[in-house]
């Protein structure tokens, strides 16, 4: 499938009703077609892997060209150099957290990425470096416990961001984080009692909410039967 192609099947599948429930949802509006995300993967399923389709999308600037390019790009093919210009073109939440988990999460930096893009100080970059410690705890399962109890001190440190993007991933990392393992967890609610000690209001919710997951009797169970 070529360039052309896509962008006229994008523009044929665009719903402009989509596009007014998406801002109100807080997605960017422009440059918009109000493609659902199940359409957007059953494209990228006919494309396959094609990495330079995929620069070329990113290049149109379309919201859903963009997410579709994380889609296809090849994560062998993807340099850090890359990652950085894109995760610097981010408006919006959705676009952030798709490229996070279809593409930069696969590369051999995700690790390096994630603390070092949570240390930003726009907010959607460093959104970024907490959706992929949320992911990562989820998907790399052969991953040591020490990594994950580096980002809980990194989520420890930047709980008092107040930006509702920022605490919003800040606290699906530490609930991801939690529910890795029973060890994990008890560190993880460790690190959210101190957090909710602090005077900031985003740390306060950020902290009970986790709280409030990681304490379940769901969750601890699940623990246990591991």
């Amino acid at each position: 499938m070529q360039y052309n192609d896509i962008i006229r099947k994008l523009q044929k599948l665009s719903d402009p009703k989509a596009v007014a429930g998406m801002a109100r949802y807080g997605i960017n509006p422009n440059n918009t077609y109000g493609v659902s995300i199940p359409n957007l993967r059953s494209i990228a399923k006919e494309i396959g892997t094609d990495h330079e389709l995929a620069l070329e999308l990113w290049g149109s600037g379309i919201h859903e060209a963009c997410i579709l390019a994380g889609m296809i790009a090849d994560p062998d093919m993807t340099t850090e150099r890359l990652v950085d210009a894109w995760v610097k073109d981010f408006d919006s939440w959705d676009v952030c957290d798709q490229c996070c988990m279809n593409l930069f999460e696969n590369t051999k930096f995700a690790y390096s990425k994630a603390i070092e893009w949570s240390a930003s100080d726009k907010e959607y970059m460093k959104r970024a470096g907490f959706v992929m410690m949320a992911r990562l705890a989820v998907s790399d399962k052969k991953a040591r416990d020490e990594k994950f109890l580096e980002f809980l001190g990194i989520i420890k440190k930047e709980a008092g961001d107040s930006r509702n993007y920022v605490q919003k991933a800040v606290n699906w990392a530490l609930r991801q984080i939690g529910k890795r393992n029973a060890e994990l967890n008890r560190k993880a609610i460790e690190a959210a009692e101190e957090i909710q000690k602090m005077s900031m209001r985003s740390a306060k919710w950020i902290a009970s909410d986790a709280l409030r997951e990681l304490k379940s009797e769901e969750v601890q169970a699940r623990l246990k039967g591991k």
